[in-house]
């Protein structure tokens, strides 16, 4: 049974109410027209069941509907081409994007980030955080470096990113395609993806193409469900804040985000 949608009418519809119903949550008139009923039904079976509340019948909410065996989200990545990227990095030079497309959508096929909401994410990220669509590292700002002070001396007592000495910040500065920061994060992250504690001892491996696409799909793993939750309520300052802890680059992000949106729909 494929994904089903508020607006549908069908007899795939007809057995989603019926499901629905046996399962304690009545859509009101069982007649195959998935309306605001059914929606409402189908939220509330969704939160009973810890799923991503969104309203829309997936894999996922059909196997736990007993109405498919196979949970698999749907890949959006065959349609990701390094056509549509241009368009969503408009001021980026094609070859940038031509040559590391492939490392990033390799991470989310690892990462197994493959659905449209989780690849778009990802491509946001990068347009905020290294628009030229390279892994790049972190430049110097008063955000990170105190008036005559080293390079990057604000981040060497970070106790919250794991730096606890003078260096740490210089060592462990923003790398890769989400700038990975911190000693914590090279740690924790290192070790997702494989590497051990190779990246906390050569942190600019961060900058390796293939690394830095793997350091993204493992960052956006770790926050996927509030993440999702976030970009289902329309809330792309909240989805940003995850991956930044703020709101920089938000202007490039939500642009990057509806353009894709529109191009893979």
């Amino acid at each position: 049974m494929n994904t089903l949608r508020p607006g549908m009418s069908s007899d795939d519809v007809k057995a989603l109410q019926t499901q629905l119903a046996a399962k304690g949550f009545p859509p009101g008139q069982i007649d195959g027209n998935f309306g605001p009923a059914t929606e409402a039904a189908l939220l509330a079976f969704q939160k009973s069941q810890g799923l991503l509340a969104d309203g829309i019948a997936g894999p996922r909410t059909l196997v736990a509907l007993g109405l498919a065996d196979d949970d698999t989200l749907p890949s959006a990545i065959p349609d990701v081409t390094v056509d549509k990227v241009c368009s969503m990095f408009p001021q980026t030079p094609r070859p940038n994007i031509a040559t590391n497309l492939p490392y990033v959508l390799q991470g989310l096929v690892n990462a197994d980030l493959q659905d449209q909401p989780m690849v778009l994410m990802a491509l946001a990220t990068i347009r905020a955080e290294t628009e030229g669509f390279v892994p790049i590292s972190e430049g110097q700002s008063r955000y990170n470096t105190s008036p005559g002070g080293q390079p990057f001396d604000l981040y060497d007592k970070r106790t919250d990113l794991g730096n606890s000495q003078p260096g740490d910040g210089a060592k462990y500065k923003g790398r890769g395609f989400i700038q990975l920061t911190g000693k914590a994060n090279y740690q924790e992250h290192g070790k997702l993806i494989g590497m051990g504690n190779q990246l906390v001892e050569q942190p600019d491996l961060a900058n390796d193409p293939a690394t830095a696409a793997a350091l993204l799909a493992s960052f956006l793993k770790d926050k996927e469900r509030p993440i999702k939750e976030a970009l289902v309520a329309g809330d792309l300052r909240t989805a940003r804040r995850l991956v930044n802890g703020g709101s920089n680059g938000l202007d490039r992000f939500e642009d990057c985000y509806w353009r894709g949106n529109a191009l893979l729909a």
